[in-house]
Parts: structure tokens; sequence; C-alpha cells
């Protein structure tokens, strides 16, 4: 809220808050011609041309009125020191051009580049390690889940051999088809005697455009030693530890 003075005789007293003012009115410490003034009006004015601003009630007929002749002069608007509010505030310092540089999205696409540059070879090496050794794994595994369904087999041919005396053929009843086993990633299975005296099972994988499509893998069985031996066509890296060799 402004502050305002006003004359006493020849002296202007203020700054005083608009309810202090007020307040010397009312107490009849100054009138109505008591020449007021505040940051903003051009020039000392009688408080009867501000009592609207200043919410007064006053008579609608002041019969009290002091003489205009006896009004001390108009006092001049106080000089307003530096320190004041109404002080006028030091212009700002002007700000300094800005710096000429790069903008963000300059800075973002040269680093994104960069890192192009740096993660795209690496992501080449990974997927060229990676991949090699994903196919890899998923031959072994096939290998192994075609060599896990055969056990029942073995199980059957190991029990005909120890109870015949001899090997089984594909002519001996309650043996599989050859075919029976393409579930299995298996093409074909024969079952009989091997060239050097073992019964035993040959097996072919199955396996559309692998490395192992079409290989063999052979269980044989010892009846002197009662064990099995494991190999195959396909190379180590696919076969179980116990087929290799």
């Amino acid at each position: 809220m402004s502050e305002w003075f006003h004359a006493e005789g020849n002296r202007q007293q203020g700054p005083l808050p608009a309810e202090q003012l007020v307040e010397l009115f009312r107490n009849n410490q100054i009138s109505l011609d008591t020449l007021v003034w505040r940051d903003g009006l051009p020039q000392w004015q009688p408080l009867r041309s501000v009592v609207d601003e200043l919410g007064l009630i006053v008579p609608a007929v002041d019969a009290a009125r002091d003489d205009p002749g006896l009004q001390p002069p108009a006092p001049q608007p106080p000089v307003l020191p530096a320190a004041t509010p109404y002080a006028h505030s030091a212009p700002a310092a002007a700000l300094p051009p800005p710096k000429k540089g790069l903008s963000g999205c300059a800075l973002t696409a040269i680093i994104g580049g960069a890192l192009l540059l740096v993660v795209v070879p690496i992501v080449a090496i990974l997927a060229a390690i990676a991949l090699p050794a994903y196919n890899d794994y998923t031959l072994r595994s096939k290998v192994a889940t075609s060599l896990t369904a055969l056990q029942p087999l073995k199980d059957q041919v190991q029990h005909f051999a120890d109870e015949e005396g001899r090997c089984p053929g594909a002519n001996d009843a309650g043996f599989p088809a050859p075919g029976d086993f393409s579930a299995a990633g298996l093409s074909a299975v024969h079952i009989g005697r091997f060239n050097n005296g073992h019964c035993g099972i040959e097996a072919t994988l199955a396996a559309p455009g692998k490395t192992i499509d079409g290989d063999l893998l052979w269980l044989e069985y010892d009846r002197d030693s009662g064990r099995w031996e494991c190999s195959g066509e396909s190379n180590d890296k696919y076969l179980p530890q116990q087929c290799r060799g």
C-alpha cells in the first residue's frame, strides 16, 4: 500500500500508511483541506480530493472548512533518497552476448554417431561368436534328445541278446519299425549284428539343412562285458562325451 505525506505548516510529515492518515483526520489533527501527497500524484492535493481512495466518510456539507487564504504554501514533494522503495532501481546490467557453440541437438547427433561407430562393431563381433555357439548348442541338444529316445530300444536289444544268445534282427517280433522314431529326430533306426560281433542299433539323424543331417549313430552292446559303446559320424562337438573318440 502507498505511503502518504501531509503538510503541517510549512513542513511535511511522513511517510505514513494510509490507515494512520485516516486516523489523523478522525482525531481532527488534519482537515479535508490539508494538503497530502503520495508517490504517483502529480502534485499536492487537498485531502478531500482523495477521500474515496482512502475510504473516508465525510458529511455531505462541510461547514467547518478552513479559510483557504490561511493555508500554508504547498510544500514541494519530498526528495526521495536512493534507499527508499520509490527510488528508481539501477538499470540491469546488460547480459553478455551468447557464446557461439554447438547446439544440444548437434552434440547429441555427434555423440550418437560416435557411439554407433563403437557399438556396431562390438555387436557384430558378439554376433559372430554367439551365433555359431548357439548353433552348436542346438545340434548337441538334438543328438542328445535322439539318444535318449533310443534308451528303451537299447534295453530291449540287451534283454533279447542275453536271453536268446544272439542279436535281434528286423524279422524278430516285438521291435519297433525303422521309421517309428521320426518324432525323436531320427529318419531310420535299424537293429542287428555289427561286423565285430556286437549287437546293437544304427540310427540315422534327421536335421534338414544342418550339418548333422543324415549322420549315423551307432550303439553297440558287448554281451561278454555287458557294456554299451556309443559312436557316430558327426563332429565330436555335437556328440555326447561318451560317444566321442
